[in-house]
C-alpha cells in the first residue's frame, strides 16, 4: 500500500506474510481458532499496517457497541505511527471514523455496527492504571517490546469478552527481553500466531529504499531493524565511527545557527559540545570536558557556567540542552537570562539509535579541537552483564550530550523546538 495523496490512498499486492496477518481471524482461515497473533521482524517491513487494518476489520466484524483498546509506547507516537497512517486508508474504504482527540477515541462505524477504539500510552510502570477497570474485546499492542510488563498483562486482563483476542507488533529487542521469552518462544503454548517479517515483505519499498535502510545501521542495530533478528547489544557502541570519515578541520564559513549541549557531572565528569550548522551539516566545533577525579577540584554551577560562556565565545546560541537530572544547573543557566535552556530528551537507546543514523548520514561531524569525545567514541561499550541493553557508564559523558543534542536539538525543526523551549522555561 503506497499513498498517492492526503485524500488518496493506492494499494499494491499485499505479500503473503500481510495476506495472512490481514485474514487470520477470519472463519474460512486455518489460524481463526488462535487467541493472539504476533507480528515482529524488520523495521519498514509492513507489519503495522496491516495488523492496524486487520485489527480494525475483525473488531467490526467481532463486535458491536464494544469498547476495544489500541495501545503505543506514548499517545503520540502511537497516533504518528499507527492512527495517521490508518484513519485515510479506513475511510477510503468506506469506514466511518470518528477521532475524539481530547478523549484519546475513534468511534468506527461499518456494515451498521459501531465500536469504540480507546487509545493508551504504555510508557513506564505507572501505565498500567490509565487501562485498569475496563472491560475490551481486544487490544493491539503497537511497539510491544517498548511497554513495561505491567501494562501489557493489565490490558491483556481487560479482554474478558467472548471472542476476544490479542494483536502484538514490536521490532526486536534484547533476546532475553520478557516479551521474548514469554510469548515468542511460547507462542505454540499461549495458542498464538506467530509471524516474523523481514524488509522484503513490504512490497511498497524500492531496491533502492532497501539499500538505504541497510546503509543506516550497523552491529546489533543491523541484526534487529534489517534483519529482524532478537540480539544482544555488545562491543562498542558506535563501532563505525571512523577519524577518517568524521573527523575533520573546523570548516571555513559563516555558520547558519549555533547550539549547545551539556552532560552534567558534580564527582563525574561534565562535557559540554558546541554544535554549528553549516551546509546542512551539524559541527561539534569546540568542547568543554571537566574530570574532577583528574583535575581534584571540583566545579560549583557558577564555575560551569562560566565555562560555558566561554565555550560559546560570544556567539549567539539559539538554545543550551542539558542533562535533565542537572536541575541546579538548569536553574543557573536560567538565573542569568542570557542563553534559552531545555531539558534533554533521555532516552538513551533511541537516542544511540538516532545519533547512530546521523552518523552513518554523515549529518554530523566532530572537528579537530574536540579531542574528548574522539577518545570516548572508541571506549564507549555496551554493558555485557545486563538483561537489557545499556551502556556501560564510563567514558560516556560526551557521548550522552552529543546523544542530547541530536535527539533534543538537531532533530527539531525552528517551529517545535522553540515551542519546547517556551513550555519548559514556564
Amino acid at each position: 500500500m503506497s499513498r498517492k495523496t492526503k485524500s488518496q490512498v493506492a494499494f499494491k499486492a499485499f505479500s503473503a506474510k500481510q495476506l495472512t496477518v490481514l485474514t487470520w481471524w477470519c472463519p474460512t482461515s486455518v489460524y481463526s481458532g488462535m487467541d493472539a497473533i504476533i507480528c515482529d521482524g524488520a523495521v519498514r517491513s509492513g507489519k503495522t499496517v496491516c495488523m492496524s487494518l486487520s485489527f480494525i476489520s475483525w473488531a467490526m466484524a467481532t463486535f458491536d457497541g464494544t469498547s476495544l483498546a489500541i495501545c503505543g509506547k506514548t499517545i503520540a507516537s502511537l497516533r504518528r505511527n499507527v492512527i495517521r497512517p490508518m484513519l485515510p486508508v479506513l475511510k477510503e474504504l468506506g469506514f466511518e471514523c470518528s477521532d475524539k482527540v481530547s478523549r484519546n477515541e475513534i468511534e468506527i462505524s461499518f456494515g451498521g455496527k459501531t465500536n469504540s477504539f480507546f487509545l493508551f500510552g504504555g510508557k513506564d510502570e505507572g501505565s498500567a492504571s490509565l487501562i485498569q477497570g475496563m472491560t475490551l474485546g481486544g487490544v493491539l499492542l503497537d511497539e510491544v517490546a517498548l511497554m513495561p510488563r505491567s501494562f501489557v498483562e493489565q490490558a491483556l486482563a481487560r479482554c474478558s469478552l467472548d471472542g476476544s483476542k490479542f494483536w502484538f507488533n514490536c521490532n526486536p529487542d534484547n533476546p532475553l527481553h520478557w516479551f521474548h521469552e514469554e510469548w515468542i518462544k511460547k507462542s505454540g503454548e499461549k495458542n498464538c500466531l506467530y509471524i516474523h517479517f523481514r524488509m522484503e515483505d513490504n512490497p511498497s519499498l524500492t531496491p533502492e529504499i532497501l539499500k538505504r535502510y541497510r546503509s543506516l545501521y550497523s552491529g546489533a542495530f543491523y541484526e534487529r531493524f534489517v534483519e529482524g533478528k532478537w540480539v544482544a547489544a555488545e562491543g562498542l557502541v558506535y563501532p563505525f565511527f571512523s577519524r577518517e570519515r568524521h573527523v575533520c578541520a573546523v570548516p571555513q564559513g559563516d555558520f547558519e545557527r549555533w547550539y549547545i549541549s551539556c552532560d552534567y557531572g558534580t564527582v563525574n565528569p561534565s562535557s559540554f559540545g558546541l554544535w554549528g550548522l553549516l551546509d546542512g551539516i551539524w559541527y561539534r566545533v569546540s568542547e568543554y570536558y571537566h574530570d574532577s577525579r583528574v583535575t581534584g577540584v571540583q566545579c560549583t554551577d557558577e564555575e560551569y557556567y562560566s565555562a560555558l560562556e566561554k565555550l560559546a565565545d560570544g556567539r549567539e546560541i539559539s538554545a543550551v540542552a542539558v542533562d535533565p537530572s542537572a536541575a541546579s544547573f538548569i536553574e543557573c543557566i536560567r538565573r542569568h537570562g542570557r542563553y534559552r535552556v531545555i531539558h534533554a530528551k533521555n532516552d538513551v537507546i533511541d537516542g544511540i539509535r538516532k545519533v547512530s543514523e546521523a552518523l552513518r548520514a554523515e549529518k554530523i561531524k566532530i572537528c579537530t579541537p574536540c579531542r574528548d569525545i574522539v577518545r570516548e567514541f572508541s571506549l564507549y561499550r555496551w554493558d555485557s552483564n545486563c538483561v537489557r541493553d545499556t551502556p556501560c557508564k564510563t567514558n560516556d559523558h560526551a557521548m550522552d550530550d552529543m546523544r542530547y543534542f541530536v535527539t533534543t536539538l538537531m532533530s527539531q525543526s525552528d517551529c517545535e523546538f522553540f515551542a519546547i523551549a517556551t513550555e519548559r522555561k514556564e
